[in-house]
């Protein structure tokens, strides 16, 4: 049976949404895609699809972060930017019988993965699997042993080594969850990998409305989706010193920390559907956190705070430390159950997100100098 697209409504409650019925199809087929760190493209080539209408030219560079372009030939550079990758699992070892011992690509949880289905990408496509788990029955209930990347495997239903790799699977493939995006409650998102391609779905809303606005900034705006952050912020690395930009601002997922197990004078007081994120710390420029924020206040849109001690954790601190120094400030989505398959970003908070970003924007001047000390 066809599986049926989500349908739900996209309204948010006091306002008009801007998420409409081609953008939240264009949010269902890009969150379903795997894009695994390293291999990223199939994601990336829809991700630029979508934008392309949206921007005057966009570039591509060579381990495949997608840059698309409004004013390209304009002097000053502002840069908005996501992270396109996903966390994954590398295939490590195959034993004789057939069953498949796997390394992290990012950060994996291996507690999660006991009878979880996954798609293995191979060059033949796509070969279905599952991490197995002894029945509850054959365990020990004096000595219960807990998942580990020791003891984790995949089953694909074969019996020896050769009928693995005659499937295409060979050490190095990668393995994604398997699961289906969805609208639980007509108020969250959910879905696998919301970090961050929900990152790459929002700065494109905003392309999409500076074009369908008829917005003239008098400078260049770089939408960047960049490959790569999983396993260290690789990505934006390479496309900070290629772009060489003025201005950034990043969105990325943060914790949503309301719910069990959690605690808040860890993670601090951050809460889905309560406004997007603006995080202090060193990486971050005070100037254009400033401007984030009088830009929220002037156009009443609700945010929170979190401090981020030495780095942000996020493509931010690339940024921020490239080409000498560039202005950069981090606009965070809460998010729930942060590297599962049910991770959920409040519908409100998505909108409140592109507003910010979008606001923020039409309100930088071309050569704006970020200094407070002159």
């Amino acid at each position: 049976m066809a599986r049926k697209s989500v349908k739900k409504s996209t309204k948010g409650k006091g306002s008009d949404s801007i998420v409409n019925a081609r953008s939240l199809e264009f949010l269902e087929k890009y969150i379903n895609n795997a894009s695994p760190t390293g291999f990223e493209a199939p994601g990336q080539q829809l991700w630029l699809d979508y934008i392309r209408p949206y921007v005057d030219e966009y570039m591509v560079d060579t381990y495949g972060t997608v840059v698309g372009i409004i004013n390209p030939k304009a002097p000053y550079k502002v840069v908005v930017e996501a992270h396109a990758d996903e966390i994954s699992w590398f295939v490590h070892y195959i034993t004789s019988d057939g069953f498949i011992y796997l390394r992290r690509n990012g950060g994996s949880d291996h507690m999660i993965a006991p009878s979880m289905r996954v798609n293995i990408q191979t060059p033949r496509g796509v070969v279905k699997g599952v991490f197995g788990w002894p029945a509850i029955h054959t365990r020990s209930a004096e000595k219960e042993e807990t998942p580990s990347m020791k003891n984790i495997f995949l089953d694909v239903g074969c019996t020896t080594r050769d009928e693995v790799e005659k499937l295409g699977i060979h050490v190095g493939c990668v393995a994604t969850f398997e699961d289906e995006f969805t609208i639980l409650n007509d108020r969250y998102y959910l879905g696998r990998a919301l970090d961050n391609r929900i990152g790459g779905f929002m700065i494109a809303e905003v392309a999409r409305m500076l074009r369908e606005n008829k917005d003239k900034l008098p400078f260049g705006v770089y939408f960047t989706n960049s490959v790569q952050e999983e396993i260290g912020l690789r990505g934006a690395e390479m496309i900070a010193h290629r772009i060489q930009p003025d201005v950034a601002i990043i969105t990325d997922v943060c914790h949503d920390t309301q719910t069990p197990m959690i605690s808040k004078v860890v993670n601090g007081d951050l809460r889905c559907g309560a406004g997007p994120v603006v995080s202090y710390g060193p990486a971050v420029q005070n100037n254009l956190l400033k401007h984030l924020i009088d830009t929220a206040g002037k156009h009443k849109i609700p945010f929170q705070r979190q401090a981020a001690s030495r780095s942000t954790g996020t493509d931010t601190d690339a940024f921020a430390y490239s080409n000498a120094g560039v202005a950069s400030a981090l606009i965070s989505l809460p998010l729930r159950y942060m590297h599962t398959t049910v991770e959920m970003v409040h519908k409100e908070d998505v909108e409140h997100v592109i507003r910010l970003i979008y606001q923020s924007l039409k309100g930088i001047r071309a050569g704006q100098d970020w200094r407070y000390i002159r």
